[in-house]
């Protein structure tokens, strides 16, 4: 993939709390959770885990699953040993692109899309209440984005001894774009602003200008994003 990051404070949020992982084809975005200091250092350590674990190695299923583990391990560890980052956790959704494939790793709010022939597609499920709420059609997306219990999340790394990511295999197409990015994005951009930015423009000027409108409608939380683009794919 051709791969473009950005990431903000956004307007109101004092610190970045938002980790990003780009290396070789392993991507991810990790929005931290916990106050200032244990959001920034859950955030950090799991993408540090990650890619220690992960880089130089072919993508695989079980591969991701324990890396993600010892993610989940080392942070939950990490706040008995020091009652200042205690409450903190993570969210992680990850790319690990193979010649065929993306392979993806999901835990949280963050959220991976796919942008394939003019269309927008959400690949992983948000792990909030809101979201449960969405899916059980308790509420309508659109009541979602001013629920008073849009910022809970049901699943995160380091909030428990045993974490469970979703995982999926989505297979590549030449000209694919993929999403990667924090809910400080998508809470403040329609769908349709998203899928619009990604027609209009290339790759590069798409993700600088999904940062900017963020920050124009608003900006209220940290804002991040991976913006990757297929480029070849192996018909061997």
């Amino acid at each position: 993939m051709q791969i473009f990051a950005k990431t903000h404070p956004g307007l109101v949020r004092p610190t970045n709390e938002d980790s990003l992982l780009v290396s070789h084809n392993l991507y991810g975005v990790a929005d931290g959770m916990g106050g200032h200091r244990g959001g920034e250092t859950a955030s950090r350590v799991a993408v540090q885990v990650i890619r220690n674990l992960l880089q130089g190695r072919a993508p695989e299923e079980n591969a991701l699953r324990v890396a993600m583990e010892a993610a989940n391990h080392r942070i939950f560890d990490m706040q008995r040993h020091d009652p200042a980052l205690s409450g903190m956790g993570t969210t992680v959704t990850l790319l690990w692109e193979s010649e065929k494939e993306v392979l993806i790793a999901h835990i949280g709010d963050s959220r991976a899309y796919l942008f394939r022939g003019g269309e927008l597609n959400c690949r992983t499920q948000d792990h909030s209440v809101v979201g449960e709420l969405v899916r059980n059609k308790t509420i309508t997306p659109e009541m979602a984005k001013n629920h008073p219990y849009r910022s809970v999340i049901t699943r995160a790394l380091g909030t428990g001894p045993v974490m469970e990511p979703d995982m999926l295999h989505v297979d590549k197409q030449a000209g694919d774009v993929w999403l990667v990015c924090s809910d400080g994005l998508y809470n403040m951009l329609e769908d349709t602003q998203i899928a619009d930015t990604l027609s209009a423009v290339e790759s590069e000027a798409a993700a600088d200008r999904l940062l900017e409108l963020a920050l124009a409608n608003g900006g209220h939380d940290n804002v991040s994003l991976i913006l990757g683009r297929v480029t070849e794919v192996s018909v061997s």
